[in-house]
């Protein structure tokens, strides 16, 4: 495999950063997560100004420009032959002192891989995943805003591990407000007869792309979606419920906290999104080659 890293293609056994690096001893950083079907790279504009937006949010300049970035990516894939696979393009502060200040810290690390990822058995799109309600709540707005995709990611963790030691791999993480904020890593939706509904950015969740892209489907499908507060109510008495993400793409959720979801395997809606979901972004993008 071939990263780039600062500006240069290099070998992955070359691929090193300091232990310095606040990045490392901090989570001081951004990142994101990034889709390539076809020779395409999807929605990598949005992706780019995302990655942007956070940084900008943690007071981090990031030395190189938006288009370059996106250069920088298709490049990437480019060298590893990836036209169907994972992008993971992260930012660092850079190296700085033992000290929490980030203005020590002179040059930030731009990194890309490209490779490839399976966030979910093919079994678990089929037949549907468990999830369950999580005691770590989200992140509040005014602490870790989760609208800044930041390298520290413990609170997902720490989500994470509960919904492992519960027999799930994945949860439900509340809002400080007990309201339904996402998953570990994926944005939730659900639906009611003709409505889809997922929670507001200002519940604690992250805008998503693929979350967008999915409410942009749907609604031109003719369902009426909202962005709307959620309780575990809503869930448990859904018709259907879907989680979306850059790796997991639209995979359908059947049962929550040990309640059977609708019938109790992926729902009409979900499985028409889903397929919509994949022409689209089998046959959009920008090119790798």
């Amino acid at each position: 495999m071939k990263i780039f890293l600062n500006g240069k293609i290099v070998p992955e056994r070359e691929a090193k950063v300091s232990v310095f690096d606040h990045g490392l001893l901090y989570g001081d950083g951004v990142f994101e997560g990034i889709r390539s079907y076809n020779g395409r790279v999807f929605m990598l504009d949005e992706h780019v100004e995302r990655l942007y937006r956070s940084a900008k949010a943690i007071d981090l300049k990031i030395p190189m420009s938006p288009a370059q970035m996106a250069r920088a990516v298709v490049r990437t894939c480019k060298e590893n032959r990836v036209l169907n696979g994972y992008i993971r393009l992260v930012v660092t502060r850079g190296v700085g002192t033992l000290g929490l200040n980030p203005y020590t810290c002179a040059k930030p690390q731009v990194i890309i891989i490209a490779g490839s990822i399976q966030l979910y058995p093919k079994k678990l799109y089929d037949e549907g995943l468990s999830i369950v309600t999580v005691g770590t709540i989200r992140n509040h707005t005014e602490s870790i805003n989760p609208q800044i995709k930041s390298l520290n990611y413990l609170n997902n963790v720490l989500a994470k591990i509960e919904a492992i030691n519960s027999g799930c791999m994945e949860a439900v993480m509340l809002n400080p407000q007990g309201f339904v904020a996402e998953a570990t890593g994926d944005n939730i939706f659900v639906v009611k007869g003709n409505r889809l509904v997922t929670p507001h950015p200002w519940c604690g969740t992250l805008e998503g792309i693929t979350r967008n892209v999915v409410m942009k489907i749907a609604a031109e499908t003719g369902v009426e979606v909202k962005e709307d507060v959620l309780t575990r109510y809503e869930l448990y008495t859904a018709d259907e419920v879907f989680l979306t993400g850059t790796a997991a793409e639209v995979i359908p959720v059947v049962n929550i906290d040990r309640r059977s979801i609708g019938k109790g395997k992926p729902g009409p809606v979900t499985r028409r999104l889903a397929k919509a979901f994949h022409l689209f972004a089998s046959s959009t993008g920008t090119p790798i080659v």
